[in-house]
């Protein structure tokens, strides 16, 4: 199935993506692995005053949804450019706050872009707590508002900053929608793995075409055309599912585009890394921070064995 955008979202990404380039994401994610958060701060509020965090929100909280292809088509062009931050934790957030006094105490916040959410599931470190100003924990017990971060641990991708909750705090909903933030997270999730695959395709071929041997552009080669084409299919393939998923919000819907588009977007960071010989596996090289974050979303919000669970049993809406 082949799904288009209208002009209307054609026109919002086109925009996300101008916005996203001119910020000079490298520089912003290396700061950020730092643990320097002005600039990051600073994408952040840009991207916000775009709508993208409304677009999880409902009207009458401040947002603009629920609107899960728009937010697909935003989070697209986020792992495009590689932007750091808990973003899909803050859809995550969104979701889990639900409706009621926490619903209206918070989210404004988080559609308007003054709030940075992140969200611990049970037993598991939050993402980039360090940099969030709102910390949620999803204990048995219901939705907690944690007291803060402890220290950073370290993660596959240094830009993604994991750092436990501090136990205790407010009890916010002793039932909150854990299924439906799920699968929010997961296609946010599933909309950046894609968005990084199609970059790390862009970036290679043009690299191909211009580093040469025996006098020829090695782009030229049949070999390398061969490994492209398999990144180009993989890519392609994962595309219709995530927008399907957005469309349904199936909990196996969801999975099935985050399995895909995950795996997508980790066999084409194995083709560039290859491609692009001994200068990929350096740090310095912008191409690493793509590279990182392929691997880490590999798991984030479920691993390649949970969502086959997830799209094995038919699960339904969440």
């Amino acid at each position: 199935m082949r799904f288009l955008l209208d002009t209307e979202q054609r026109a919002f990404a086109d925009s996300l993506r101008a916005m996203l380039t001119a910020a000079d994401t490298p520089a912003v994610v290396r700061q950020w692995s730092r643990g320097e958060h002005a600039p990051g701060r600073a994408l952040w509020q840009r991207v916000a005053d775009t709508g993208v965090f409304a677009l999880a929100v409902p009207e009458e909280y401040g947002g603009l949804g629920p609107r899960p292809v728009e937010l697909a088509v935003a989070f697209l062009e986020l792992g495009r450019c590689a932007a750091p931050g808990p973003l899909v934790e803050t859809v995550a957030a969104a979701v889990l706050l639900g409706e009621g006094p926490p619903a209206l105490r918070f989210l404004p916040g988080l559609a308007a872009g003054g709030t940075v959410a992140t969200v611990a599931a049970p037993g598991g470190p939050a993402l980039d707590g360090d940099a969030a100003t709102l910390h949620l924990a999803a204990t048995n017990g219901g939705l907690v508002l944690s007291p803060g971060p402890g220290p950073v641990r370290p993660s596959l991708d240094p830009a993604r900053r994991l750092t436990p909750l501090t136990p205790g705090g407010e009890l916010l909903n002793p039932d909150p929608p854990w299924g439906g933030a799920l699968a929010w997270a997961r296609l946010a999730t599933a909309a950046q793995a894609l968005g990084l695959g199609l970059a790390l395709l862009d970036r290679t071929v043009a690299y191909v075409r211009q580093r040469t041997q025996f006098g020829v552009p090695v782009g030229s080669f049949q070999a390398v055309k061969h490994r492209l084409a398999d990144a180009v299919i993989a890519l392609e393939f994962a595309r219709p599912l995530v927008f399907g998923a957005a469309l349904s919000l199936r909990q196996a819907d969801v999975a099935a585009a985050k399995l895909k588009a995950c795996e997508a977007a980790y066999t084409t960071a194995r083709t560039a890394l290859q491609l692009h010989g001994a200068i990929g596996y350096t740090a310095e090289y912008d191409l690493s921070l793509w590279l990182t974050k392929a691997r880490a979303l590999r798991t984030a919000w479920g691993t390649p064995e949970e969502c086959r669970e997830a799209v094995l049993g038919g699960a339904g809406d969440g």
